[in-house]
């Protein structure tokens, strides 16, 4: 093993997609139910853009994570089933995508996450081991609650650009991390109803920023972790976008493509084990 990484492999690439559908809008403000327009936005996701990433992930053989609220699953089931039986990780994300630091009580958290994992483990046959806080803010009690529930790791936390580990009560659990520079939300938001009016990131200059990031891991032999949505960037050009940084990944030596659930079981004593 050299480094963090067993075997040759210089740095660990992940990449994972959020699938909220139009979840993460109605959570935020109920009255977006009646913007069919904004609804159209977010189903755009696992109707279009999911199979054009799906298709993607195939044809360049990468196995991928991806994080699901159990209201998504609800009503595109057989969207999930595909992702599932193309081998990638169906991990859990809220059941209306709400962030833990907005529940009134611990009891609550633990009833939204009991209710997520029996809805994706109904769909998928398969009891999610991942979590990704929506919206990635944790609350006070979550990392206890995901580990009482036996979840191999969270992805939510910014305390480093590789995966690390973290003690819970007598436990551990492995955190995946992520950061804003590496989803694509903050590269392309446009959405006057809700009051996102920055302006849009051209995929090209947001190629750049996530291959600069990608060159700077390699360099490092860290991690490279990255979050998408389908309703973001399954759009044509993002899609584009995606292939280019993918090319430009596989364009160098030592490469290993990983399921957050792979790292997190494999990962010890600072790094994964072979």
């Amino acid at each position: 093993m050299s480094g963090i990484w067993p075997g040759e492999t210089r740095i660990g690439v992940m990449l994972t997609f959020d699938v909220d559908g139009p979840s993460g809008a109605l959570n935020r403000d109920p009255s977006l139910a009646d913007k069919p327009s904004l609804l159209s936005m977010g189903e755009f996701g696992p109707n279009v853009g999911l199979p054009r990433i799906l298709d993607l992930l195939s044809e360049e053989a990468i196995p991928a994570s991806f994080f699901v609220p159990g209201w998504v699953a609800e009503r595109w089931p057989d969207e999930i089933k595909r992702i599932a039986a193309a081998g990638h990780e169906i991990a859990h994300h809220g059941y209306l995508h709400e962030p833990p630091g907005t529940l009134e009580s611990r009891e609550q958290e633990g009833e939204i996450l009991d209710r997520g994992s029996r809805i994706l483990e109904d769909v998928t046959g398969e009891r999610p081991a991942g979590y990704r806080s929506p919206s990635w803010e944790l609350s006070a009690h979550s990392l206890e609650l995901l580990a009482e529930r036996g979840f191999a790791y969270d992805s939510s936390l910014m305390g480093n650009d590789k995966p690390y580990v973290l003690e819970v009560g007598d436990g551990k659990i492995v955190e995946i991390p992520v950061h804003w520079s590496l989803d694509d939300v903050p590269y392309y938001p446009w959405s006057p109803v809700q009051g996102r009016m920055s302006a849009l990131s051209s995929p090209r200059d947001t190629f750049e920023a996530w291959q600069w990031e990608f060159d700077g891991a390699y360099r490092e032999g860290g991690a490279f972790i990255l979050t998408m949505h389908p309703y973001v960037s399954g759009r044509l050009s993002r899609v584009e976008a995606l292939r280019r940084l993918i090319a430009h990944i596989k364009s160098h030596d030592g490469v290993a493509f990983y399921r957050c659930v792979d790292v997190a079981n494999g990962w010890g004593d600072g790094g994964m084990r072979g």
